[in-house]
């Protein structure tokens, strides 16, 4: 039987280990900038909803309980600005990776088949291409870049991890546009949405991007980020409701089930604002204390209006950049897990604790 990891790259964060090793024996220990993992607390309104759902000894349903579509609806209108949402247009997933992964195997793509995605992306697009047997390919504009009669999905990252680059409306107008009249099913992966800096991202659902109608495009958002929720597994897509129902039968057949406590806690997470806007404060603060001191540093900042990180570079070879930090007890992320575009930058995390990012601040200085 042949190997299906054997069609996968190498799992870059392996490459990491001998520069945290160095990190780790800073006298005053490691500042990890480089996963960007939630550190704060999971708000009470949350861990209390979990909680109160904690007996549910049944089985979840894929599609989740009504209240549930609700929560996500309500949020589309509200948030997002995607005004037609109704229930069939939504669905839950088992956290935005394994979506993301699985999604062309779901699809039935295969042999022959391209998933496009940026030049500078996360890894995973190419993992869930790769997984099922379709080549993998990279744009900067996927409208004069991309074969579309080859094309099947088109992956658009805005904000974008790494770069932290947003879409503008028109841009988006632009791609969609294009996607449909050449039939190409369209994702649009806006996970950091909620967290635009120096630019405010839209979503392709947003009426004015999609002319009211979700045929042909899809939207994946999930809750780690905006409400410290990694550990809990929370996300959804939404859009066509067509793509979506032939997902939901896929998904039954695998039990690829939110448990029931998470969609508790995500109803809870998607009514309130508050801990979103708290959390954001936090970032902000985070976010300018690290670009001051890394730009005092020597490091130039490209794009990263948006996002959990900074995408800097020193220009120089970004292992080099990632050898020099890590002698200060900086871990961070060499551009090139996201592709050879990234190969002399960085990516930096702001996600660490306050006491950790002032220690980061004073090893800069």
């Amino acid at each position: 039987m042949a190997a299906v990891s054997d069609r996968l790259p190498a799992f870059p964060w392996d490459k990491l280990e001998p520069y945290k090793k160095t990190a780790a024996g800073h006298p005053d220990g490691i500042v990890d900038l480089s996963v960007g993992t939630p550190v704060d607390p999971v708000p009470e309104l949350i861990r209390r909803a979990l909680i109160d759902a904690a007996d549910s000894p049944g089985y979840p349903t894929v599609w989740g309980t009504a209240a549930l579509r609700d929560a996500i609806t309500g949020w589309l209108r509200g948030r997002l600005g995607a005004s037609a949402a109704e229930h069939r247009n939504v669905l839950p997933v088992v956290g935005s990776k394994e979506l993301v992964a699985w999604l062309p195997t779901q699809l039935g793509l295969g042999a022959g088949d391209q998933v496009a995605y940026p030049r500078l992306a996360y890894p995973t697009y190419e993992v869930g291409a790769r997984l099922c047997g379709a080549e993998p390919v990279v744009y900067d504009d996927p409208t004069t870049d991309l074969d579309p009669a080859r094309v099947k999905l088109l992956w658009l990252n805005s904000p974008s991890n790494p770069t932290g680059k947003v879409l503008a409306k028109d841009e988006l107008v632009r791609i969609v546009a294009w996607a449909r009249e050449h039939g190409i099913l369209l994702f649009s992966d806006e996970c950091y949405l909620e967290l635009g800096w120096e630019a405010e991202p839209v979503s392709v659902l947003h009426d004015d991007v999609c002319g009211g109608s979700y045929e042909g495009i899809v939207a994946v958002h999930s809750l780690s980020k905006r409400s410290n929720l990694a550990g809990y597994r929370a996300a959804f897509v939404a859009g066509d409701a067509d793509v979506l129902g032939e997902l939901l039968e896929i998904r039954k057949h695998g039990g690829m089930m939110t448990p029931a406590p998470v969609q508790a806690a995500t109803v809870a997470a998607l009514g309130d604002d508050r801990h979103v806007a708290e959390q954001r404060e936090r970032y902000a603060a985070r976010r300018a204390a690290l670009r001051a001191a890394l730009e005092a540093h020597g490091f130039r900042v490209e794009h990263s209006e948006a996002s959990l990180y900074l995408w800097v570079t020193r220009d120089e070879p970004c292992w080099d950049t990632v050898a020099h930090l890590a002698d200060l007890g900086i871990l961070v992320a060499p551009g090139d897990f996201y592709g050879e575009a990234g190969a002399r930058f960085v990516r930096v995390a702001f996600t660490a604790t306050d006491e950790r990012v002032e220690a980061a601040v004073k090893r800069l200085g």
